[in-house]
């Protein structure tokens, strides 16, 4: 396919060009078709809901509020009403306005608040606030806006209201797709290597997010759904891009034809993007565990949006680099290429000197990357479920400031009053209720509204004196549930927007330890099956919930806590949005899946060669330590560019996912995960015999090279390594053992490594033991030169012939034997 692809390059461009502007066009044509409906079913809200829905079918439009406030004087003062009521004529007059509710009518005494100095008209569109036209309602705002004055200050709330103060669409995602650009620059040095990635994710992020609004017609997908799309689409796809591109690279560096090197970069780094994806969709297809209806239009948007994503690495990828051609290499590394021979793609020399710095010291380093994350983890604790609303928008905009006036002027609980609706109650009932509802603790105010006739169904709407996200709210709405409204004994549910966010707050932390289990559990099965041990899958378990339980003290920290909310522009604190830890630990998980996959399958491979597990952890770290920090640095930028989204919860999940992935990727995975695997030893590898028989066989990265012979791997003869270990594997690096003739290791000798045209290519120094590990370039001649202190330095020639070489030297006050 990779081969195909490579060669039919300008049909495999022509058919993503085709499908994006098709999409394109289709997705224009039929529009979307969002529902937010956060409604569960069998909850008391949802019952509360339907009955609302029955019994005033005509208050299906959204409803937004012009709010005004005098410094001096009353809002009766004439000079006020002159003012304000030809501005409400004029939106009324609108076209797409249903009906605006004054409170200068003869039914309008009760909007205006007590002290006389605010009060608020209702504004009634003939559509749901996602179809309301931006254009009317920016008409709406600026004609009340132009009624003010000096002493008259007038602001519009409502969700029609919020949508203009949107930045255009598309802006975080061009600043988060512009981030990635210039950390791609600095990985690769090249133009065009850095264009490739990026391509790849818009093609893939494009076509996902068409294909979610043409199928928002066809089922229920929520407005949030393609916002989390494009966040999780654009990190996987300019990630999958950047590992199998980095292969490419290596490739050609290596002395292989351009479609050869994308050939193999496919047939390997390609499998693993395949896998990886696969993970991910697993990890996303968990959320169904919940049984909820919102929940199911997510899974879609970003399930289908990660497999076009991987569509688009493994087939119009192959394509770009056929394009390319060696060009995607810069013009330095060619010239190096044509001057020096066959070289190494990139030094790992950094990588590999931590690595040798974690097996050294594993205790400690592991002992600071518990203590880091468990202080990260302590706002956990408080972490408190909920909705968040127009209060925490930012202080500037005029939906926060109506909020904020309504809340002066009616009381906090004014901006979620709770809706008590009965079905078949006797008047006589219905008043006694409401008599009793006044007298409970909490509550403002309590009034029944005119209903239909013939309808059967009263409601009452309750004020609480506590803000809509306040704890004493949520514990009103149980007490009326549990002690006021069964003393009634008519049938009466709780609804309006507050109760049904609490409700959906209980079900989420109910069902949130099942959805957890599952997740884990199927990437334990996975990365049991991939790496044939017991204690790999449950130390990724192990870090994953870590990871998750330090990103979300990030998370309430910051949102629930308000540090440096409202600085980073934020808006103001508030609970943690219902539905975002199950979207969060989906993603999470995904990813973690991702990184734990690319980093343990190195490992592995040098543990089945070598059977020696210090080595097998120092090798893996040192090879792929690099790659996953700049592939997490990508993911940073991309999830933190969505603070720009103007979404709250996009913001949340922003901030929410860039914190997990910096954690996981530079402290878990080059942290404390190989520190956790040099202190367990070989029992990383354990697994009983019975189980090994009857597990399938998953390879998830071929090798990229067959060994080397035993005894090719340098010049003249090399003596029999240690037990176990072949004198050629797999790999990209030099290790071994320095020691005396006796046998004894010798520390902190300095070796160098120096390709043939001159250059250092790596220098480290052996570890107490004697071991060693330099970055190795593949296919050529190399000088490798010791010193070390009292001994006599060494200086010789190897001959790379495999990927990696395990090459051991003998120092002697007199010389060296081999």
């Amino acid at each position: 396919m990779a081969r195909w692809c490579y060669r039919h390059r300008l049909v495999v461009l022509v058919l993503w060009v085709g499908a994006l502007f098709g999409l394109g066009a289709a997705g224009s044509a039929a529009g979307t078709n969002y529902s937010n409906s956060f409604s569960l079913p069998d909850t008391d809200s949802t019952h509360a809901y339907d009955l609302m829905v029955k019994a005033f079918p005509e208050r299906s439009g959204d409803t937004d509020t012009v709010v005004w406030r005098v410094s001096e004087g009353s809002v009766r003062d004439t000079a006020v009403r002159e003012r304000v009521e030809p501005a409400l004529k004029e939106i009324a007059g609108m076209k797409g306005v249903g009906e605006v509710a004054s409170p200068y009518s003869q039914a309008g005494a009760t909007q205006i608040s007590k002290d006389g100095r605010i009060a608020y008209a209702q504004v009634t569109f003939a559509e749901q606030a996602n179809a309301v036209p931006k254009e009317l309602v920016q008409d709406v705002v600026d004609t009340a806006q132009d009624a003010e004055r000096t002493g008259l200050q007038v602001e519009v709330g409502g969700q029609a209201i919020s949508r203009i103060q949107e930045p255009p669409a598309g802006t975080a995602e061009l600043v988060g797709i512009a981030a990635a650009a210039v950390v791609l620059f600095l990985a690769f040095g090249s133009l065009f290597a850095m264009v490739l990635p990026l391509v790849v994710a818009i093609f893939g992020v494009g076509t996902g997010m068409l294909s979610t609004m043409l199928l928002s017609h066809a089922t229920d997908v929520p407005e949030v759904a393609p916002l989390l799309g494009s966040l999780i689409g654009l990190g996987v796809g300019i990630d999958y891009a950047l590992f199998i591109v980095t292969r490419h690279r290596k490739g050609i560096l290596r002395g292989m034809a351009p479609e050869d090197a994308a050939v193999t970069a496919l047939n390997t780094s390609g499998r693993a993007v395949l896998f990886a994806g696969g993970t991910v969709c697993i990890a996303l297809a968990g959320m169904l565990v919940m049984n909820m209806r919102f929940l199911d239009g997510v899974v879609i948007a970003t399930s289908l949006t990660v497999v076009l994503s991987v569509l688009a690495a493994t087939t119009l990828l192959p394509a770009l680099l056929g394009v390319l051609g060696p060009r995607v290499l810069s013009r330095r590394q060619r010239r190096r290429l044509a001057a020096d021979g066959p070289d190494t793609a990139e030094s790992s020399g950094a990588a590999a000197r931590w690595s040798a710095t974690v097996q050294k010291r594993p205790k400690s380093i592991a002992l600071v990357a518990v203590v880091v994350m468990a202080a990260l983890a302590i706002p956990v604790l408080s972490l408190r479920l909920g909705a968040t609303d127009q209060g925490n928008h930012k202080e500037d905009t005029t939906t926060r400031q109506a909020y904020d006036l309504l809340a002066e002027g009616f009381g906090p609980g004014f901006n979620g009053p709770l809706q008590l609706v009965a079905r078949d109650a006797e008047p006589a009932a219905v008043q006694e209720l409401v008599s009793t509802v006044r007298a409970t603790e909490g509550v403002a105010q309590a009034v029944a509204l005119p209903s239909p006739p013939d309808s059967g169904v009263t409601v009452i709407q309750v004020v609480p004196t506590t803000s809509p996200q306040s704890e004493e709210t949520d514990q009103l709405i149980d007490i009326l549930r549990g002690e006021v409204i069964p003393q009634s004994g008519e049938e009466v549910h709780v609804g309006g927007v507050t109760a049904i966010f609490k409700d959906f707050a209980e079900v989420t932390g109910d069902r949130l330890p099942y959805f957890v289990g599952t997740i884990i559990a199927l990437g334990f099965l996975l990365l049991l099956i991939a790496f044939r041990s017991l204690v790999v899958p449950l130390t990724a378990a192990l870090m994953n919930l870590i990871a998750a339980a330090a990103s979300f003290g990030v998370l309430v920290a910051i949102f629930q806590w308000g540090w440096g909310a409202e600085a980073l522009g934020l808006g103001k604190e508030g609970p943690i949005t219902a539905f975002l830890p199950v979207i969060m630990l989906s993603l999470l998980f995904g990813l973690s899946m991702d990184y734990q996959v690319f980093l343990v399958s190195r490992m592995h491979e040098e543990w089945v060669h070598t059977k020696d597990n210090a080595r097998a952890v120092r090798v893996g770290l040192a090879e792929t330590s690099r790659v996953i920090n700049c592939a997490a640095l990508i993911m940073i930028c991309v999830f933190s560019a969505f603070v720009l989204s103007g979404d709250m919860e996009g913001a949340m999940a922003g901030i929410g996912l860039a914190a997990a992935v910096a954690l996981d990727a530079f402290i878990l995975r080059t942290a404390l995960v190989p520190a956790a695997m040099h202190l367990l030893g070989k029992s990383n590898w354990w697994l009983p015999a019975g189980l090994e028989k009857r597990l399938p066989h998953l390879a998830v990265e071929p090798r990229e090279d067959a060994p080397e012979p035993a005894g090719s791997a340098a010049s003249g003869s090399v003596p029999a390594p240690r037990s176990g270990v072949p004198a050629g594997i797999g790999g990209s690096v030099v290790h071994g053992f320095v020691r005396t003739p006796q046998g004894e290791p010798v520390g902190d000798a300095i070796l160098t490594l120096v390709s043939p045209g001159g250059r250092q290519v790596d220098r480290v120094e052996s570890l107490a033991d004697g071991s060693y590990i330099l970055s190795a370039p593949a296919g050529g001649a190399y000088l490798l030169a010791v010193t070390a202190g009292v001994h006599e330095p060494w200086a010789g020639h190897i001959m790379i012939g495999g990927d990696s070489l395990v090459h051991d030297v003998v120092l002697s006050d007199v010389g060296v034997s081999r």
